[in-house]
């Protein structure tokens, strides 16, 4: 197995957890919270969509998804066009409707597809290439897609979790 192999499996793994989080519900299931300040399925997916998109974008020299193919429009959210959901209030989940799983799904396949595509090319020797500086030490490409990756399953699995409240 080679690191594009690695990375297109690790990814696959995500589309899965995300698809099986969100098979069958209701736009009202979707939006549900298991607490006053909970995060809700349907919100969980946008981020952890949004987070690979903007990140992924970000390190390939790619417009993201989210403004370039009209997914902002289709998802109607009173947020910025570069907003991820990193930071967003309790108030600011609850505006996070989607009307389908569809949605959801047709938005994160999409960015799927686009990482799979871009990840294929990538060998052992680019994961070292510097993407952040911000950082001490600076943010190589290898630690930012297992950044995404972790984030991604942890609320991929969040979103599983709570499928599993709603439905007992």
């Amino acid at each position: 197995m080679n690191v594009a192999d690695l990375l297109v499996d690790g990814f696959g793994r995500v589309r899965e957890v995300v698809h099986q989080a969100v098979d069958g519900l209701t736009a009202e299931q979707l939006a549900a919270r298991p607490g006053p300040d909970a995060n809700s399925i349907g919100w969980l997916v946008w981020h952890l969509a949004r987070v690979q998109d903007d990140h992924v974008a970000d390190v390939a020299g790619t417009d993201q998804l989210w403004t370039a193919k009209d997914w902002r429009e289709k998802f109607d959210l009173p947020f910025p066009a570069g907003d991820i959901g990193y930071g967003h209030s309790s108030d600011d989940v609850a505006k996070v409707r989607p009307q389908s799983p569809d949605l959801l799904t047709g938005y994160y396949d999409a960015v799927h597809e686009h990482t799979v595509s871009w990840v294929t090319s990538l060998d052992e020797a680019a994961l070292d290439r510097v993407v952040d500086e911000g950082w001490n030490p600076p943010v190589t490409l290898g630690v930012r897609l297992v950044s995404v990756l972790s984030d991604d399953l942890q609320h991929a699995g969040q979103a599983a979790y709570v499928r599993g409240l709603l439905l007992g």
